[in-house]
């Protein structure tokens, strides 16, 4: 009996990668209600307000995920390069990183550094999608996780629209607080340079491949769970 799985053909890079973007296309949370609205400039401030606030869980768990996949990487130079997500989030130190620029994102929006580390202002549904992701992570095999890292392939475009949305439409931000964007423009790229490297190197099958872009789609309804639970505060 033929496996018709086994005979496919395993995709290249630019099939795979052209599968990757039509996920995208489709199914990234810049096309979520809530994402639209922010684009739109139709955002109250209590609005805006309760993404900074809710979106700051994903980005403090964001290094927790990276060093679940950092233990599980085989490869020392793999290793060396994933521990820089892990360098970017937490910093060198208290006063430097994407959480730090994150807080400061939150100041510039009227909330205080204390008010957003108590995490009361976290919704249980944000908090469900958010470590529903980490799980992922700590679950499954370590290339699987990190496929579920390539929805940074779509990021920069988003958020270097972003920087121009908050600019332009919520001024009230001070432009200071956008420094975590800033540097996501350079970070993304790399990082999901790195995640493609690794993914297309373990996923040696046409089965596995597909298993990497059902990684992606979970990811991708990770976010769009995460915006659900703040527009319905």
């Amino acid at each position: 009996m033929i496996d018709v799985k086994s005979s496919l053909a395993i995709l290249s890079q630019r099939e795979f990668v052209d599968r990757l973007e039509k996920i995208g296309e489709q199914k990234y949370h810049d096309k979520h209600p809530f994402h639209q609205r922010m684009h739109e400039g139709t955002l109250t401030r209590q609005e805006m307000q309760r993404w900074i606030a809710n979106r700051f869980y994903y980005q403090k768990c964001l290094p927790i995920k990276d060093a679940l996949v950092l233990s599980k990487l085989p490869e020392r130079s793999d290793r060396i390069r994933w521990r820089e997500r892990i360098i970017d989030h937490d910093g060198l130190s208290e006063n430097d990183g994407g959480i730090n620029a994150w807080l400061q994102l939150a100041k510039a929006a009227g909330i205080s550094r204390e008010e957003l580390l108590d995490g009361h202002h976290f919704l249980p549904g944000a908090i469900f999608a958010v470590d529903a992701y980490v799980n992922y992570c700590r679950l499954n095999p370590w290339w699987l996780a990190v496929a579920s890292s390539l929805t940074e392939v779509f990021a920069p475009r988003l958020v270097s629209y972003r920087i121009e949305i908050l600019e332009t439409h919520y001024s009230w931000i001070d432009s200071e607080g956008l420094n975590y964007f800033r540097a996501r423009l350079s970070q993304a790229p790399r990082d999901s340079e790195h995640g493609l490297e690794l993914v297309m190197r373990a996923a040696d099958t046409y089965e596995k491949q597909m298993q990497a872009l059902k990684a992606v789609e979970f990811k991708c309804d990770v976010l769009w769970s995460l915006l659900d639970a703040i527009e319905h505060g």
